[in-house]
């Protein structure tokens, strides 16, 4: 029995959209530590990353969609982090795995940038130190939902994404010589508090 399918289709755009990113991701991998070996292990035949659309690993940022920051960030590294965020073209999202690419995880010294949504905006975090291969593929699920749920085809969602929606530092108790972000992700430099 054939199924007869009408000449004419009428759908959303944006779904149709959304669909088309949720499930096309292509990784820029940032890994600088122990996150690094358990995102390879993501991409290995065991996990394979490959079954949720995020196969294709790309090391230039002008093909890439989402970026998965793995690891301790230095402040040496953060215009290199930096720049590769604002050559990925739009839509584009971004992955903090891990405790020290969150929070700065056990390495709070001045050298290591504690918390890279300070500098650019972070789309989904996922714990651990390290996290396991199931839990990265939780959050590329995690993101795929939110893609399909908040995407539109004009891409309206990102130009209010200028200031971080993780956790601020408590100004009140930071001492006078602190570096910190501005806040404004698309100026953001390394400023001292004055």
């Amino acid at each position: 029995m054939a199924v007869a399918l009408p000449d004419v289709m009428v759908g959303k755009l944006d779904v149709l959209a959304n669909w088309c990113r949720a499930n096309s991701l292509w990784p820029m991998p940032f890994a600088t530590a122990c996150c690094g070996i358990e995102l390879m292990a993501t991409g290995a035949s065991k996990h394979d990353i490959a079954r949720f659309g995020a196969e294709v690993m790309r090391f230039t940022p002008r093909q890439c969609d989402l970026m998965i920051v793995a690891g301790r960030v230095v402040m040496k590294m953060l215009p290199v982090l930096q720049r590769i965020w604002l050559q990925m073209p739009e839509p584009k999202w971004c992955i903090s795995m891990g405790a020290c690419a969150s929070s700065g995880g056990v390495f709070d010294t001045y050298a290591v940038v504690q918390g890279v949504d300070r500098f650019i905006p972070v789309d989904l975090y996922v714990p651990g130190c390290p996290p396991r291969p199931e839990q990265l593929l939780q959050g590329v699920i995690d993101l795929q939902d939110k893609i399909m749920k908040t995407g539109t085809i004009t891409g309206r969602e990102f130009e209010a994404r200028t200031t971080s929606d993780g956790p601020r530092p408590n100004a009140d108790i930071l001492p006078d010589n602190v570096v910190t972000a501005p806040g404004d992700f698309s100026k953001s430099r390394r400023t001292a508090l004055n």
